[in-house]
């Protein structure tokens, strides 16, 4: 097995033989254990609270990705490269494969702030160098129920886990900052969205498998998209603490395109020695 997974899709398999034969990074082994033990493990006598996502992994269902920074142009570029070809291929691979992408953890700790920080820079970035403009069904003003995350053309819920968690582990990546991109249509694929009874359902047995799991209530912010009331964005990555949390969402939408030349790195210029 020779295939690089920094800076590539990957399917699990590969991500699997890559990290067991050492031929990964210890980075993203460690981000791979801990993604794995987390959604197939059980917490306080409860498993993972989405069922659907351990199931996938079970299965062996979802795609993979690893970026070597969070921050770097090039490392972003590459990711953007790696999100488009993945809602290019996904659906031939398994119509219920999100990517899950690992992202190499910083050098030093970071706060919850900058984690909130991390996250909203990236998806600015990716944004920017979107290849498709923006989707006209969906409004560009995060404060509207009916707006989510779009990446060309493709409406999509990106939910992350990080470090700074304390009581919600079904949050929690010791490693560094993860994010799983699902498009909305993998949740219609699923019949689970929001407005209908299967979705509905769905949602009261996850939200009861969190109070077990975490040992905590559920989050104020969980709620479904289109819902009066209910912001999506709030959702990406929970607050710990509301004082580090953003108010508002950290993004600027726009629908002019391109925002940026369009552009697709060779490298990243961070320093690579040992990511593969």
């Amino acid at each position: 097995m020779t295939e690089p997974v920094v800076g590539h899709l990957r399917d699990q398999e590969t991500m699997v033989a890559r990290v067991e034969s050492g031929a990964a990074p210890d980075w993203v082994g460690d981000h791979w254990r801990t993604f794995r033990d987390g959604l197939l493990g059980e917490r306080n006598g409860s498993p993972f609270p989405c069922f659907f996502g351990a199931e996938s992994v079970r299965d062996g269902d979802p795609l993979y990705t690893a970026v070597p920074s969070m921050t770097d142009k090039d490392a972003l570029l590459e990711l953007g490269g790696t999100l488009a070809e993945y809602l290019d291929v996904y659906e031939d691979h398994n119509d219920q494969a999100s990517l899950v992408a690992f992202f190499r953890p910083p050098e030093r700790e970071l706060s919850e702030r900058e984690y909130h920080e991390a996250l909203w820079h990236v998806l600015q970035f990716l944004h920017v160098h979107d290849p498709e403009p923006w989707p006209e069904d969906i409004p560009t003003d995060p404060d509207d129920p009916h707006w989510e995350f779009c990446f060309a053309g493709e409406p999509m819920f990106p939910t992350c886990r990080a470090p700074f968690y304390g009581d919600r582990k079904s949050r929690y990546c010791p490693i560094g900052l993860e994010i799983t991109f699902q498009p909305r249509a993998l949740f219609e694929n699923l019949n689970v969205t929001g407005d209908t009874a299967a979705g509905k359902h769905a949602r009261e047995v996850i939200q009861g498998r969190l109070t077990e799991y975490d040992g905590v209530c559920p989050h104020a912010d969980l709620g479904d998209w289109g819902v009066e009331g209910d912001r999506e964005w709030k959702q990406y990555l929970f607050s710990e603490d509301p004082e580090q949390a953003p108010d508002t969402c950290p993004i600027n939408v726009s629908r002019e395109h391109p925002k940026a030349a369009p552009a697709r790195p060779t490298s990243v210029s961070e320093p690579r020695a040992g990511d593969d």
